[in-house]
């Protein structure tokens, strides 16, 4: 039996893994206006803040503090280091479930 993998302890709380998962769906340059995912995903302002934080600070999100007109805006997406990391994490994910499948 071969070692098992180890699931990035940054995506792998449950609503981590919903943001990048989430964000992985847009286009790679792609961002997302914050009350768009926060309705996407139905979590509380700040609850979001927090995994963004959390996600931000490992360099797998970039948040954009910018405006749209007059109107203050906050946009989202994944970084590439964050793209990288969530495919790391599903290919971790699936030998985990399947061993007989590893690549």
């Amino acid at each position: 039996m071969s070692e098992l993998p180890d699931l990035d302890p940054v995506i792998h709380a449950q609503a981590r893994l919903r943001v990048v998962s989430a964000l992985s769906q847009l286009r790679e340059a792609d961002s997302i206006a914050f009350p768009r995912l926060q309705e996407i995903l139905r979590m509380t302002p700040g609850n979001l803040s927090v995994h963004l934080r959390k996600l931000e600070d490992a360099g797998y999100v970039e948040v954009q503090k910018t405006h749209r007109g007059r109107t203050p805006a906050t946009l989202v997406r994944l970084t590439r280091r964050g793209r990288l990391a969530f495919d790391d994490y599903v290919i971790a994910l699936r030998s985990l479930l399947d061993p007989a499948t590893e690549s």
